[in-house]
């Protein structure tokens, strides 16, 4: 099991990112399909230092699901159940492992979603993908954006989640709720990652490092 070397609420932060917020019209459904059939050049951020290795790289798919609130768009996430093996207890997106009957990462995402949160895919429009993001314990996870359409009926699977919330995606995509922090390996380097607290659910890693490539995404 990969247990934490650390408790990241613990640590003190080295930086806040600080850029500037992305606009608000671009937080939108019609602007977010138009960025992703034509998406600019832009740079993502690397990837994570593996501090929790496998023998094989594991793929992986999550869905980054953009809720249609009256009010504004909002990031539906996860809080993980505290026994799980990897990321136990931790905030994350929908998602999960590929596995063989999966015939692309967007159906693993579609998949995964289904299995742990009853979200029905009748309600998820695939807007595109984010580059493949590699975590701390060995996952090449690919992002799979998508707007969401409410009303929806949810059913947490409670082996796997604790809680579902969401967040404005307003909150999300400013800099200067980006926190930068990091923590010493074994081995004498240290691993940096971000993190965004928002009310009681500390959102960091590689949850917080793909937002940060939707951020750059839509900032470009």
């Amino acid at each position: 099991m990969a247990k934490l070397p650390f408790d990241p609420r613990e640590l003190p932060i080295d930086a806040i990112a600080g850029e500037s917020a992305v606009a608000i019209e671009r937080l939108a459904a019609a602007w977010l399909r138009a960025r992703f059939a034509a998406p600019p050049a832009w740079q993502p951020e690397p990837a994570e230092a593996v501090w929790a290795p496998r023998p094989v790289v594991t793929p992986a798919a999550v869905l980054i699901p953009l809720v249609q609130r009256a009010h504004g768009l909002t990031m539906l996430l996860t809080q993980r159940t505290a026994h799980l093996t990897d990321h136990a207890g931790q905030i994350s997106f929908p998602g999960g492992r590929a596995e063989a009957c999966d015939a692309s990462p967007i159906e693993t995402a579609l998949r995964e979603t289904e299995e742990e949160i009853g979200l029905d895919r009748r309600h998820v429009d695939i807007l595109g993908v984010l580059p493949e993001y590699m975590t701390g314990t060995g996952y090449s996870v690919t992002p799979v954006v998508a707007l969401v359409t409410p009303p929806f009926t949810l059913l947490p699977d409670p082996n796997e989640v604790d809680e579902i919330f969401e967040v404005p995606l307003e909150f999300l995509m400013d800099g200067m709720h980006h926190q930068r922090l990091s923590f010493a390996l074994p081995e004498g380097t240290r691993r940096s990652f971000y993190a965004m607290p928002y009310e009681r659910f500390y959102i960091w890693g590689a949850t917080a490092g793909m937002l940060r490539n939707l951020f750059h995404l839509l900032r470009a």
